[in-house]
């Protein structure tokens, strides 16, 4: 006689949370204000303004763009400003920053968009390997939004997880 094989993850009621999921799938692009600078060093209001005017902004359509200035130039706040009311018309979203800025908090934004009742008084597990560099602010972010509603959280893979936290 054998005995049945039972999937004790499965029938254990845990939750799994793979951040993985809420990392930008749209394309993330940089405009560097460096190319726009007098002698790429400098801004010159009227060139920049002139520059921004013959840009081609819908390359940008429907993408993630990370403002930044590569040179290390003094930037006034209004050229951000110019630049990010012409993005806004195509870009999907216009972070200041770097590309790994973008990233970063387009994902710490997902995981702030969800909804916390989900989870209540669930047993969850935060996946903990995969194949993209998940970074340790997201599971930071991940437990702050959790830790008031969950059972539990554990950090992992179901089959081996290191706990983080139990309600009492």
């Amino acid at each position: 006689m054998t005995t049945p094989i039972i999937n004790k993850v499965s029938e254990s009621g845990l939750i799994t949370l793979d951040l993985e999921t809420y990392f930008p799938k749209n394309e993330i692009m940089v405009f560097d204000l460096k190319p726009m600078l007098f002698m790429e060093l400098m801004l010159k209001e009227k060139d920049f303004r002139q520059s921004l005017q013959t840009h081609d902004w819908t390359q940008y359509q429907d993408k993630i763009v990370a403002v930044t200035c590569s040179s290390d130039a003094i930037i006034p706040v209004w050229a951000y400003m110019l630049v990010a009311s012409n993005l806004q018309p195509y870009a999907k979203d216009v972070i200041f920053g770097s590309e790994e800025d973008a990233q970063k908090q387009v994902l710490q934004k997902r995981i702030q968009e969800l909804n916390p009742a989900d989870y209540q008084d669930q047993r969850v597990v935060v996946k903990g390997c995969g194949e993209l560099e998940i970074g340790a602010f997201a599971y930071l972010e991940a437990t702050k939004l959790l830790r008031p509603v969950a059972k539990s959280i554990m950090y992992g893979e179901p089959c081996s997880t290191v706990p983080v936290y139990k309600k009492k």
